[in-house]
């Protein structure tokens, strides 16, 4: 008769094996957290190039009525930014969006866009359209 040999059959992941799998975990986290980031800027950045074109829709809404640009100044702190510009109809900023204007007459305007967490200011004018120019994240316009 045949006697079954009993092992002690212990379940579990072996040290090397649980090493193995965290060094990964951290490989794939050094690949992916710089891009989240980056990713969010990109988004803050797109966020204020939008009231941009918002901002420059209602002042060519208010020259239609006015036969004149409006001058503004958002009055928002760094920290709690104002989410209409009362002086200029219909324009709206999103959370964070910081705007001034920084001319305005019969003839022309110029305005200027930043996310307080983005790292470029827009600016648009009546005859130039929408340009990027390099900023600080984390820091207003002005």
């Amino acid at each position: 008769m045949l006697t079954k040999i009993q092992y002690n059959k212990e379940k579990g992941f072996t040290l090397i094996e649980l090493m193995i799998v965290v060094a990964i975990i951290g490989i794939l986290a050094a690949i992916a957290i710089p891009q989240f980031s980056q990713y969010r800027i990109r988004a803050f950045n797109g966020a204020a190039e939008s009231d941009l074109r918002n901002i420059m829709n209602s002042q060519e809404a208010a020259f239609a009525d006015t036969e004149s640009y409006v001058d503004f100044a958002d009055t928002g702190s760094d920290t709690d930014p104002t989410n209409t510009i009362t002086s200029l109809p219909g324009a709206k900023l999103s959370k964070g969006v910081k705007a001034q204007s920084l001319s305005a007459d019969t003839t022309s305007y110029t305005a200027v866009t930043k996310h307080l967490q983005g790292d470029k200011k827009w600016v648009g004018s009546s005859d130039g359209g929408i340009v990027a120019s390099d900023g600080t994240a984390g820091t207003a316009l002005f």
